[in-house]
């Protein structure tokens, strides 16, 4: 029957950052040959433990010494069961206590509990006698009640279960004795009950059994043949009953452990002794030989302190005649330091997270050392160049725990030995390398490379184009060093920042949304985000300052005298100016900046070229030379103001100067300025009376041709639409949603007369500035009235033009 004993001391060992308790012991007992998987009994009961913890804290049973693991726990119940075949016998011998002892470990916090397994003895074994036949002579002048010790019979059980009884078969000649030893053995003699006549009987044969004190019980039997001789009145006698030697474990092989010695006091052949070992297991006979005739046991075999600390050999002497005596070799292996520590990791928590805090238990290091007293005694370490330290924990256990912070940035691995050494002599130690991986968290943000960036674009680019690049590193690992980038958003004069910029969230490239000028935005600012993909993530921004280059795409722009109304703007020159008079000033501005903004003044045409002269920067005129007579007293100018840029931009103005110190000297001057301006008027009436009407009796036959042509006719007008095919309208001419008769640009080249009433001119050329589509539907056709007040009005801005 199985019971437990559960001690009531507890050990706390304080330790630095954390603290493990070793709770009491808890032992059982059970028999031995349990099947696998049989209960021993419920640990989660006998300590008081929480069942539903057990698999989080890897529960666990480690072996103390021993090279099979027996017994396991079961994680779902806590119960300990059998896993593997437990055999009394071959574990204990013939030890009166065999015990297993086994730890239960569990983590989070660190715990053991030593379990002490009483194996018990099942009677499984039956007694065995050395020889199965035994022979002994006596002779047969052996007096009545002459004893004669016989073998023992061999019980691999203990107590109750080895021999407890011998029995003898019936006969005429002998009986049993049975004898207890004070070492609990039991030893059977012969016992002569009739006298032996070797003439009427020279030959007995005698069936001892040896019997066990199991239930039920098992026996062994031998058959002894007893030989009638003449007397043999001595039987051998050891010079010491017990034998007692001490031999280390190293011996070597052909050792002489002992030398036993036994005489007879008989002479000749019964004095003669021959020595032989009892009843040995198979293993003793493969380690120990004993010499027959000189009584020397010599080691054969190697000895193992750890595997066994001592020997009882059963020795016996037999004289010539085959009287018998019994001895014992007591042999005690002595332990040297033959065994180097044992480094097992027992839990190891890898990789680390980076930022663990000092303190925090990455692995548990179980230490064991075969050998006995000091030579098991174990010192452990460990280099010092790593951020780690052993913490001795509960008995032969060890705690490695961080010693400072860990930084996966710095160093992503390490590599960890660990040192056993022994205190025997000389020492024995060994290593344990343990590697640990440092896993990544998100503790450092995006940084830039740039503090911050600048960007120049020139205006008028195209939407869509890339001004520059941010880049932000991560020194984490995987998505937590993955950097995406956004814009911040933010207003940039009263827009949002969306509305000019875009950026790519994976590479960092700004591109323009817009097109942008530098008259309207010269500079603005974003905000650029980097951030990863941490949990949490983090981010960091930098501001990224753009600048807009100017492009010359202004033309100069006069603002004296004006370009615009129909008024003439004259200005006054004394006749008495001489040279370097100023007479009157060009003002142009130029909305560009820099070089595209500085502005030339040039005289293009003048009535008199070598009379005036433009100064080139300041645009100021003046004489060139005194004013003399005979000079016209009209001049006009024609101004050009260019700018600087690449490639240069220009525009031209008029200026008309009147050489007179008094208006009345020219009263004809505003008659023949409307007289002039009804001349050209009228010229301009009569061309295009005459363009229209040309034009509209083409029109008319242009129609009457293709209604005759064409086999099917066409349909002209619908709801008040005329559908003209393209290769039938003039080249310039195009109604298209309503903007207006003719789309065409006209180039005119004045050539002006000081003095004239009537200002000639000279057409040079017309061009398109658009390509006419296909079937192109006029929405409206106009009347030549319309055409008439049209080309009128464009007659109208012409003569404003050329005056």
């Amino acid at each position: 029957m199985m019971h437990k004993g559960l001690s009531v001391h507890r050990l706390f060992l304080p330790v630095l950052f954390m603290a493990h308790s070793a709770y009491g012991d808890v032992s059982y007992s059970f028999p031995e040959e349990m099947k696998r998987g049989s209960v021993i009994g419920n640990m989660v009961k006998d300590l008081g433990l929480d069942v539903n913890r057990l698999s989080s804290r890897k529960a666990r049973i480690d072996t103390e010494g021993n090279r099979k693991r027996y017994c396991d726990i079961n994680l779902n119940t806590g119960e300990l069961i059998v896993a593997e075949r437990i055999d009394r016998e071959s574990l204990c011998g013939k030890k009166s206590s065999c015990v297993i002892k086994q730890e239960l470990v569990l983590e989070n916090p660190l715990e053991s509990h030593r379990i002490d397994i009483n194996v018990q003895d099942i009677n499984d074994n039956s007694p065995l006698f050395r020889k199965n036949v035994i022979k002994l002579e006596i002779r047969e002048s052996a007096d009545l009640g002459a004893r004669f010790l016989l073998e023992e019979a061999h019980d691999a059980d203990i107590g109750i279960n080895s021999v407890q009884n011998y029995n003898l078969a019936r006969n005429e000649y002998f009986e049993l004795a049975v004898t207890a030893k004070t070492t609990g053995k039991f030893h059977s003699e012969l016992v002569l009950q009739k006298e032996l006549d070797r003439e009427k009987t020279h030959e007995v044969t005698l069936i001892v059994t040896a019997v066990d004190g199991g239930t039920p019980p098992r026996s062994g039997t031998v058959a002894i043949h007893v030989t009638v001789l003449d007397a043999n009145d001595n039987a051998p006698v050891f010079s010491q009953a017990v034998y007692k030697v001490s031999l280390p474990e190293n011996s070597p092989v052909d050792t002489v452990v002992v030398t036993v010695s036994a005489t007879d006091a008989d002479e000749g052949q019964n004095g003669e002794v021959t020595y032989e070992f009892g009843h040995l297991s198979e293993n003793d006979m493969t380690i120990f030989s004993f010499g027959s005739n000189t009584g020397k046991i010599t080691l054969i075999g190697s000895l193992d302190y750890e595997e066994e600390s001592s020997f009882e050999l059963p020795i016996q002497a037999t004289d010539g005649l085959g009287m018998v005596t019994y001895g014992t070799v007591v042999i005690e292996i002595s332990d040297i330091n033959d065994n180097a520590p044992l480094i097992v990791i027992t839990s190891l928590n890898s990789p680390i997270p980076e930022n663990a805090s000092p303190g925090t238990e990455v692995g548990i290091i179980n230490v064991q050392d075969r050998d006995s007293e000091n030579n098991g005694q174990v010192r452990c370490s460990i280099q010092q160049n790593v951020p780690f330290k052993l913490v001795p924990s509960i008995k032969n256990y060890y705690s490695l725990v961080t010693t400072g912070e860990l930084d996966r940035e710095l160093l992503s691995d390490y590599n960890i030995t660990i040192t056993a050494t022994d205190e025997g002599s000389p020492p024995l130690s060994s290593t344990k390398n343990i590697h640990f991986t440092v896993a990544d968290v998100n503790d450092n943000p995006p940084v830039f490379e740039e503090q911050n960036y600048r960007a120049n674009v020139q205006e008028n680019n195209k939407p869509g184009s890339s001004i520059c690049s941010v880049s932000a590193t991560d020194p984490d690992w995987r998505q937590n060093g993955t950097v995406v980038y956004s814009l911040l958003p933010s207003d940039v004069n009263g827009a949002p920042v969306s509305s000019f910029l875009s950026i790519n969230g994976d590479t960092g490239v700004l591109h323009a949304v817009r097109s942008f000028d530098y008259e309207q935005l010269r500079s603005f600012q974003v905000l650029v985000l980097a951030r990863d993909n941490g949990s949490p993530p983090l981010s960091s921004n930098v501001t990224v300052s753009v600048f807009i280059t100017d492009e010359n795409d202004n033309s100069p722009q006069i603002l004296y005298p004006s370009p615009e109304g129909n008024s003439l703007m004259t200005e006054m020159v004394p006749k008495a100016a001489q040279a370097g008079s100023l007479v009157s000033k060009v003002i142009a501005v130029d909305a560009d900046s820099g070089q595209n903004a500085w502005l030339s003044y040039h005289i293009i045409k003048a009535t008199d070229p070598g009379l005036f002269t433009i100064g080139v920067h300041s645009g100021e005129i003046r004489t060139q030379r005194d004013i003399s007579e005979s000079d016209s007293m009209k001049q006009n100018l024609i101004v050009s103001v260019r700018d600087n840029g690449q490639s240069s931009l220009s525009a031209t103005c008029a200026l008309y100067l009147l050489i007179s110190d008094n208006l009345a000297e020219v009263p004809e001057l505003k008659d023949k300025s409307h007289d002039e301006s009804s001349s050209k008027l009228t010229f301009y009436l009569i061309i295009a009376l005459v363009s229209v009407s040309t034009f509209f009796l083409t029109f008319i036959i242009i129609i009457l041709a293709v209604r005759f042509c064409r086999r099917r006719k066409p349909r002209l007008l619908f709801d008040g639409a005329v559908a003209i095919p393209s290769a039938y309208l003039p080249p310039n001419y195009a109604d298209v949603e309503g903007a207006g008769p003719l789309r065409s640009t006209y180039n005119y080249d004045a050539y002006l007369t000081t003095g004239s009433r009537t200002s000639d001119f000279k057409f040079i050329r017309s061009y398109n500035e658009g390509t006419l589509t296909s079937d192109l539907t006029l929405k409206k056709t106009p009347s030549v009235e319309n055409i008439l007040e049209g080309l009128g009005s464009e007659a109208e801005n012409i003569s404003q033009l050329c005056t």
